[in-house]
């Protein structure tokens, strides 16, 4: 009899901490296509995220007054910009929820931060990945797969992040 009811135990345990995991709020998993849409990348230059194919792919969504994301932005500006940033196969593209230009132009320049921090006035960019929650990480691989995603900011996390980001860069340089 135990000898049955361990291996069913495990399997509503597993399945207990799939649901668990389970967020109805993220709208695209690992392995999905990448979502297609277009953006603002400066003012009047509108661009589509397919032009930026062939290249791993970070977008991070983020809001000015989110703890979190203040957080975690500096750290993205030292261990994933300033080392990526001239990588001709990396891209890197922060979304400000439901701000405009007015907002982030003023909050990139007093943060000191050089990578691109973009407008989604509107959360068209933010509703292709979620419904909620701030900030997160999609990774989008070089034919346009979803490889990685994150929701807060958690160190362990980032750090895994980052390691991805390395491995994957290091790779097509070594090809």
């Amino acid at each position: 009899m135990k000898k049955i009811l361990f291996p069913i135990f495990a399997l509503l345990i597993t399945f207990s901490a799939l649901a668990q995991t389970d967020d109805k709020d993220t709208y695209t998993k690992i392995g999905d296509d990448a979502p297609k849409f277009s953006f603002e990348l400066d003012k009047g230059k509108t661009v589509n995220i397919a032009d930026y194919k062939g290249k791993l792919i970070l977008i991070n969504l983020f809001a000015t007054w989110c703890p979190p994301c203040n957080t975690e932005l500096p750290l993205v500006q030292k261990e994933i910009w300033d080392k990526h940033k001239d990588n001709k196969n990396f891209t890197f593209f922060v979304f400000g929820r439901e701000e405009g230009w007015d907002k982030l132009i003023p909050y990139k320049a007093k943060k000191g931060f050089t990578f691109p921090i973009l407008p989604d006035l509107k959360r068209d960019v933010f509703n292709k990945f979620a419904k909620q929650s701030i900030p997160r990480n999609i990774l989008i691989d070089e034919r346009g797969k979803i490889i990685y995603q994150s929701i807060g900011y958690e160190e362990k996390e980032f750090q895994s992040l980052v390691k991805l980001i390395n491995d994957k860069l290091n790779s097509t340089t070594t090809k």
